[in-house]
Parts: C-alpha cells; sequence; structure tokens
C-alpha cells in the first residue's frame, strides 16, 4: 500500500477568511484559551485515585473528566464561534464521524488524550484542539496540563509555550539531518487487537523496529507523541488505527515546524495509519514497518 506524503502548503489567509468565517490566528488563539481553561481541572485531579471505566476493552479507558471536559470545551468553542460544529471523541456518535467534513468552522476535540495515561498516574496526558475550516485544519493547539506546555499552530508556524517561554518556534532542537539505526521512534504498535488477529505477523514487524532504531519508546498519547517530535525531542512516530481527534492538531503542528506527517488508509486527520518525522528526518525502516502494518489489513 503506498503512503500518501505531504500535500502543498495552501495560501496564508488575511485577517478574516472566506465567507467572514474567522481567520486561523483567531482561532488559534480561542484554542489555546479553551485548552488552558480546562487543563487546571485535570491537573488538580492528576494522581488523585481518578476512577476509570471500560469503553470497548480494558486498553480502551473513559473518566468522568473525559466527559465533563469535552462538554466544558464544546461549549465555550461554539460560544467563540457561533453555528459552528464539534467533532470530539466523547460526544460524536458513529454517524457523525463517517461524515463528510462540515462546510464552515468545525473543532475536532480530544478531551483527553492519553486517558490511560490519566487514570494511572503517567505523566504525559492532553487537551487537543483542532480548528478546520471546509475540512482544512488551519489552527491546532495540544495543552500538556501537568508539564505546563503548550504546542500550537496557525498559518504562521508552531509554537511552544511554557512558565517560561511564551510562543517559541519550533523546532526547539534544531536536530542535524540524519537517518536509519541512530533514530529513536515512537510507536504504539502492536496493540492487543492486532495481536489478537495476526500475532507473529505483528510481532515481526515490531522485532524489525526495534532492530533497526536506537530507540522505541511506547507513549500511548498520539497528540503529545507528534507534538514532541515537532519540537525535535523525538524523530520518528508510527501511528495506527487512529482517529481524526487523536492527530488533527498535532498533525498541523508537525507541519508547520518543517516535520512531516505521511499517511496510509485516507489523508490528513482522516488517516487509519501514519508516519510523523520530525524537521530533517528520513525513516526508511519505519516507512517500510508502515506499509508492512497496512498489509495486515
Amino acid at each position: 500500500m503506498d503512503i500518501s506524503h505531504d500535500p502543498p502548503r495552501r495560501p496564508k489567509s488575511g485577517p478574516e477568511s472566506s465567507g467572514g468565517l474567522p481567520a486561523p490566528s483567531q482561532l488559534h488563539s480561542w484554542a489555546i484559551a479553551a485548552a488552558e481553561s480546562v487543563g487546571a481541572e485535570l491537573s488538580s485531579a492528576f494522581r488523585t485515585g481518578v476512577r476509570a471505566e471500560t469503553k470497548t476493552s480494558s486498553h480502551d479507558l473513559v473518566t468522568a473528566f473525559d466527559t465533563a471536559t469535552e462538554a466544558a470545551l464544546v461549549h465555550r468553542l461554539t460560544q467563540d464561534v457561533p453555528g459552528s460544529r464539534v467533532l470530539g471523541e466523547e460526544s460524536s456518535q458513529p454517524a457523525d464521524r463517517a461524515q463528510a467534513a462540515p462546510s464552515g468552522v468545525q473543532w475536532i476535540v480530544d478531551p483527553i488524550d492519553g486517558t490511560s495515561n490519566f487514570a494511572h498516574g503517567f505523566a504525559l496526558f492532553s487537551i487537543s484542539i483542532a480548528a478546520a475550516i471546509d475540512g482544512e485544519v488551519v489552527a491546532g493547539v495540544v495543552h500538556d496540563p501537568v508539564n505546563q506546555q503548550t504546542f500550537s499552530a496557525d498559518d504562521d508556524g508552531a509554537y511552544l509555550s511554557t512558565p517560561a517561554t511564551d510562543h517559541a518556534r519550533l523546532p526547539i532542537v534544531a536536530a542535524p539531518r540524519r537517518s536509519g539505526p541512530a533514530l529513536n521512534l515512537i510507536t504504539s504498535f502492536p496493540a492487543a487487537e492486532v495481536l489478537a488477529s495476526h500475532r507473529q505477523a505483528a510481532l515481526d514487524i515490531y522485532a524489525d523496529l526495534v532492530q533497526s532504531h536506537s530507540a522505541v519508546r511506547r507513549v500511548i498519547s498520539g497528540a503529545l507523541e507528534l507534538c514532541h517530535a515537532a519540537a525535535g525531542w523525538a524523530d520518528v512516530v508510527l501511528g495506527v488505527d487512529t482517529k481524526p481527534w487523536d492527530i488533527a492538531a498535532a498533525m498541523l503542528i508537525l507541519r508547520r515546524a518543517g516535520g512531516r506527517f505521511d499517511t496510509v488508509g485516507g489523508a490528513d486527520q482522516h488517516a487509519r495509519h501514519y508516519l510523523g518525522l520530525a524537521p530533517g528526518i528520513s525513516a526508511s525502516a519505519a516507512a517500510d514497518g508502515l506499509r508492512r502494518i497496512a498489509a495486515l489489513g
């Protein structure tokens, strides 16, 4: 199966998008404010014995904070842009996810990306908000409330804000161009589902990935994984069986930082699988792994 590479970048918008819609810079500001407004409560709740329930399996968790956070975000974002729609992990129905992207502004929201990490006290989870106009993501925010890091992107570039720095340009670390076994890889592959159906083939692919990279990490927060690549802290991110809210914001952040986001099984945020590359990185072994994963079906 072929891998789709990054499309040409669209022309930069002016102060107001066509049809009187908000400009990406304004959507960017609203998304930052919304993400940070709900982050404090999640940070306070972290490591306090949060109760988690299963959705589809013991590997797919949800907490009361997921649903409450999404409700708060939906309320705020639709007030910021009256008439806008929201595609959210917790509130959207399967029929909503299958529909074509609506015209106008759509918010794509994951209230807690990395719920398992949040519930188990592992400090790698985030709030992810993307803004799309007529189906194209034009602004994105990924807020890590525990580590107080806000990654974001608009038409002008990609940024990281912390208590010490405001809107520092990404990448933070300008890594030299490199490839091959010196690279580190982040991936959630193989998950329990693929092990149940293609155990030996999946383990063979994983073994080859381990042998062809200096380190393989399993973070289980797709948005933060891609943002860490955008910052230059990770080299390669291989994501599988993803959903739009997992990647929409971070995809844009990585691209605006100068990295690449290549896909299989759909374009952009609709990809089933993807390969995220930090600026200056090429990764043939990971690309081969992605093709083999896609061939599993």
